[in-house]
């Protein structure tokens, strides 16, 4: 492959396309597995029963859901992740999108009968039942989360109309929004020429070196936002309006309490978090002051946040940032090296920004061990930085290739932690030794990260807060949710950002508000949770290694603050957090000191 070349990800490993025979057979096993399911499920009178006393046959049956489930489930991650590969890299691909569709149309009749089962456990005696059977002692996790959620949950009917109603409600919603993003091409004049560019390659602008680039991208997004921000904001009312009734239905406080349950952590842990975080906003803005006193302007634009800065920055190209992660890691350890060449080698990763294709960056687990991640590579070292994050999450799949799905699903708050130790571990490798220069784009293109997770992510959380309680009494319009992101905005930057250039547009741009409720807070939690164990690890490598992929192994079975335990972290206390950014205002410290 040419130095310049930038991969696509190989899905023949999978199936040979999407209207193959051995697709078509898969396809219809698991359609057969979830009628055999769903006919079992009925057999045994699976619900919510009245009387908690066990009957000899409930360990029996127990262990035979919990066995059909796991089969269903691990069959229908591998179809839907290899049908999205191809819905994420061409929307257009009307192929792809029909078999998505006719996916949706199995996969939402798995929840109903998931709800069912969660409802039978419910309502048994569960210590009785993981005392008496071994099987259920495996489970006990499972078992005894699903006790508590039951007690959330609507009676069977409603349930399984809610989730029949999913793919035609917030589903389809969050759909329509990804489709119509991604196939915006926003007009833009650069050197005299005028053009049409995908919104993922108008985005990669924002790094462009060049502030007045970067500033005519950033008016030309905004235009592009403004001309079709009206079913985009149908879009969020839509999908958050629907969370606000599933949780009063289901009688949960709010919708953030029913996220803080499915996070694995409670209200003390993300009171403690938000407050460090909070507390360190004037550190933030010392950065973003001293990175505008480098730009040689007074105050930062939006635009100007992922400014590199000087001409001497280091280009990186694919093949130097693939060669560079393989031997990083690899002096981490020998298993996570080879790791990242094998997924270099059978082209795992999609990293070349083109029309049709979604923006950000992602990793899906497939099959067994083995992932597909995709990005919108750059060649800046933030684009290296985002390669090495998804290949934790890669990571973190691999290690969990033994584990049964209903033992593996973990929550947002956990699903960072790899990602963030992968990302500190090239953080730290590339400013070893590196020139002053070199130290300085390393140390911005980090901050960045961490002022994005910490700073605007509290400005997401805030923001989603406020539009979800304005949500319960009516629809909001595109202007007053504008005002909603720039008032979130102006609270977390503060006078570190130009005032009237900020990003009002922000709620459309992002496309995990459509996708989940809350999704910012776990990454917040990620980064600082990722640095405290990055801390544990420098304390004692040697002896770390080992416990945290066994930390990693645990992640579907134990609480936040269980796993936290292990290395003698509390997080419930403001301490562990504050520590955690002392390890960032470290780094802003020595920022500071280079480019004064």
């Amino acid at each position: 492959m040419p130095e310049t070349a930038l991969p696509q990800w190989d899905m023949t490993p999978f199936f040979p396309g999407l209207e193959s025979p051995e697709f078509n057979a898969a396809f219809q096993k698991v359609v057969d597995d979830i009628d055999s399911l769903a006919a079992f499920v009925d057999d045994h009178a699976i619900d919510r029963r009245d009387v908690p006393a066990l009957t000899p046959p409930d360990a029996v049956v127990l262990e035979q859901l919990i066995d059909r489930f796991n089969s269903v489930f691990e069959q229908q991650r591998l179809l839907a992740s290899y049908i999205h590969g191809f819905v994420a890299t061409n929307t257009r691909d009307a192929i792809a999108q029909a078999r998505n569709s006719e996916a949706l149309q199995q996969w939402v009749r798995i929840t109903p009968l998931y709800t069912r089962l969660t409802l039978w456990v419910g309502s048994l005696d569960v210590d009785a039942l993981i005392a008496q059977s071994t099987f259920a002692a495996e489970y006990a996790y499972l078992l005894r989360r699903m006790k508590v959620e039951a007690q959330h949950k609507m009676s069977s009917a409603e349930e399984i109309l809610a989730s029949e109603l999913e793919p035609i409600g917030a589903s389809a919603w969050a759909k329509m929004r990804d489709n119509l993003t991604s196939q915006i091409m926003v007009p833009i004049e650069l050197d005299g020429v005028k053009q049409e560019l995908p919104m993922t390659a108008v985005n990669n602008l924002a790094h462009s070196p060049d502030r007045e680039v970067r500033r005519i991208a950033y008016e030309a997004e905004l235009a592009a936002w403004e001309k079709g921000t009206l079913p985009i904001a149908a879009s969020i009312n839509s999908v958050k309006g629907q969370a606000v009734v599933l949780a009063r239905k289901r009688h949960w406080a709010g919708v953030l309490d029913e996220k803080i349950f499915d996070s694995r952590i409670d209200r003390p842990t993300l009171d403690a978090m938000m407050a460090a975080a909070h507390e360190s906003f004037p550190d933030f803005r010392r950065y973003l002051k001293a990175k505008a006193r480098t730009l040689g302007i007074d105050t930062l634009a939006w635009y100007d946040i992922g400014a590199p800065l000087g001409s001497t920055e280091k280009v990186w190209e694919w093949g130097e940032a693939e060669r560079f992660i393989t031997d990083t890691f690899g002096g981490y350890s020998r298993k996570l090296g080879d790791f990242a060449a094998r997924a270099f080698a059978e082209r795992w990763i999609d990293a070349e920004p083109r029309s049709g294709k979604v923006g950000g960056g992602f990793c899906m687990g497939v099959r067994g061990d083995q992932s597909r991640i995709l990005v919108n590579f750059e060649p800046s070292f933030n684009s290296v930085s985002t390669v090495a994050h998804e290949l934790g999450h890669a990571y973190h799949n691999l290690v969990l290739a033994d584990t049964p799905p209903l033992k593996s699903e973990f929550p947002m708050t956990l699903a960072e932690t790899a990602s963030i130790f992968c990302e500190t571990i090239i953080r730290h490798a590339g400013l070893t030794g590196a020139s002053k220069p070199e130290q300085i784009a390393i140390l911005d293109a980090s901050l960045q990260g961490s002022c994005a997770v910490v700073v605007d992510i509290t400005s997401r959380f805030l923001f989603e807060q406020r539009f979800l309680d304005a949500r319960a009494k009516r629809e909001l319009s595109v202007p007053e949710i504008n005002a909603l992101m720039l008032d979130a905005q102006a609270e977390t930057y503060g006078e570190a950002i130009d005032p009237v250039l900020r990003h009002p547009y922000m709620w459309a741009y992002k496309p995990h508000y459509y996708h989940s409720t809350f999704y910012n807070y776990p990454y917040m939690f990620g980064l600082l949770f990722g640095l405290g164990l990055y801390a544990r690890y420098q304390q004692d490598p040697e002896s770390f290694r080992d416990r945290y992929d066994a930390l990693l192994e645990s992640t579907g079975v134990a609480d936040a603050a269980d796993l936290a335990a292990r290395f003698g972290i509390d997080i419930r206390t403001t301490d562990f957090w504050r520590a955690s950014l002392d390890i960032v205002r470290a780094d802003i410290d020595r920022f500071e000191k280079l480019v004064a």
